[in-house]
């Protein structure tokens, strides 16, 4: 048997979630529970639609804010209609090491219309439960919002046929197969006995039995989406003129309100992967906010000493930098860790723009790689320092069975934390490499030089923003 089960305590990650064995006794579905998770996925809807729509939108030119918020809102559509149709099935049922199985196809079970009765899901508290289309509804939106966000490396010159095209591809060769590697278990009601242990951790993700802590989603989101926006640089290319001609965003207060949303609908993404109102989403909210908080102010102290002047665009920057970094560590650290972490965000993602943005020699447009992809990272290993109890975190349940809580040695957490971070780049830059030439192929990827200097608003959706 396993001494260590590499799970945060009763939370281990977003969605490290089953309905399968049974508890002994029917779980209990609290009320507050249900309310709580409703709530958060309609914070995290927000975060994509208007949030991340509008930060985005007000980053771009002018001539471009309309194909910005129109690829984010249908981006996201497209990809929930996925879910529901075959994603969650693929992340969220038991299949191999790799992929689910198709047991909740069309989510087939979930609900008997006859009976009028619901299938629960487990939560991390044994024999406590929330209806299995609570979490499918959370589960959506965080796979929605991923793809969104792979949007930004390549604003300003792709098709909208070939995005839509391209995500189709990633979301299902991607996205799901992290989730699931990382997400999946057979959820705490099924440890009932030590000889089972073994094989019931066979049936999880890889990398959750490797033992990676991921609270709500430093690799299967952040990394994962800010691989695949690198790699969608590199292979469309540079906009025309860039590095030659002014490309400035356009419209900074509404940055700064997509920016603002994001950081409010972030509480319901992070503190909502606890998957019950408890201690465990009060820590989150609180590591949430703090981090945050931390993020914006060194990032504007690092940017008035490197450049001179503190920028709006700067600051708004910093709060999505510590929220991505924040993330995989939300309930898997204490108060101090989440601070540091915020901090170190802050001044390691201000230079994933500036200084390794122009060591890349890319045109990511909205620095999706250099936020998401480095914050993702950063948080995803200090996830493995700060989650010891001996620095303030909460530790992990070493036995499921017993309910032993403890901490890995830093060392060794932190090794299985970067395994984690090392298959998911790898993972998310082959297949996204793969997709991106295949859609090439078969429709294009690029607008032609004439609709791009006019503008994707006008020569893909037919309107403008805005009218003199």
């Amino acid at each position: 048997m396993r001494k260590h089960l590499a799970v945060v305590l009763g939370l281990l990650s977003l969605g490290a979630f089953m309905y399968g064995a049974p508890a002994l006794a029917a779980p209990t579905v609290n009320k507050g529970d249900v309310a709580w998770m409703s709530v958060s996925t309609l914070l995290v809807l927000m975060m994509a639609v208007p949030g991340l729509a509008l930060f985005y939108g007000g980053l771009v030119r002018s001539k471009n804010m309309l194909s910005v918020l129109m690829q984010v809102l249908v981006t996201f559509s497209l990809i929930v209609v996925l879910w529901f149709i075959y994603g969650y099935s693929l992340a969220f049922t038991e299949g191999n090491a790799f992929f689910g199985g198709l047991d909740r196809l069309f989510l087939k079970g979930v609900f008997d219309n006859v009976a009028g009765t619901f299938s629960n899901g487990a939560t991390f508290t044994k024999d406590v439960a929330i209806p299995e289309i609570t979490f499918i509804a959370f589960q959506a939106t965080f796979a929605g919002i991923t793809c969104a966000l792979i949007v930004g490396s390549f604003a300003e010159r792709a098709k909208f046929s070939a995005v839509l095209l391209f995500m189709v591809i990633w979301f299902t060769f991607a996205y799901i197969p992290i989730a699931h590697m990382v997400w999946f278990w057979p959820g705490p009601d099924a440890y009932t006995d030590a000889s089972k242990v073994d094989a019931l951790n066979a049936t999880a993700g890889l990398i959750w039995q490797w033992g990676a802590l991921d609270f709500a989603g430093g690799t299967v989101v952040h990394i994962n989406a800010g691989v695949a926006g690198l790699v969608g640089a590199y292979v469309i290319g540079k906009r025309l003129g860039y590095g030659r001609e002014a490309m400035q965003p356009h419209n900074l207060p509404m940055t700064m309100i997509g920016a603002s949303l994001l950081w409010v609908g972030w509480f319901g993404f992070n503190a909502g992967s606890a998957l019950e109102a408890n201690n465990s989403a009060a820590l989150a909210f609180i590591n949430t906010f703090s981090a945050t908080a931390c993020a914006v102010v060194l990032w504007t102290l690092t940017e008035w000493a490197v450049k001179g002047k503190p920028s709006m665009l700067g600051a708004a920057s910093g709060a999505v930098a510590g929220l991505v970094a924040i993330t995989p560590a939300a309930g898997n650290v204490g108060l101090v860790g989440a601070m540091v972490i915020g901090a170190l965000s802050g001044v390691v993602c201000f230079w994933g723009v500036t200084g390794l943005k122009k060591m890349l020699k890319v045109d990511d447009s909205l620095d999706v790689f250099g936020v998401h992809g480095v914050g993702g990272i950063l948080g995803a290993l200090l996830t493995g320092v700060f989650n010891a109890q001996s620095l303030g975190g909460p530790g992990l349940v070493t036995d499921w069975v017993a309910g032993t809580v403890g901490s890995n040695p830093i060392v060794t957490q932190l090794w299985i934390q970067a395994k984690g971070v090392g298959i998911t780049i790898i993972w998310s830059a082959v297949v996204a490499f793969i997709a991106y030439k295949l859609v090439d192929a078969l429709i294009g990827l690029r607008v032609s030089e004439e609709d791009e200097r006019e503008g994707l608003d006008i020569t893909t959706h037919g309107e403008t923003a805005y009218h003199s």
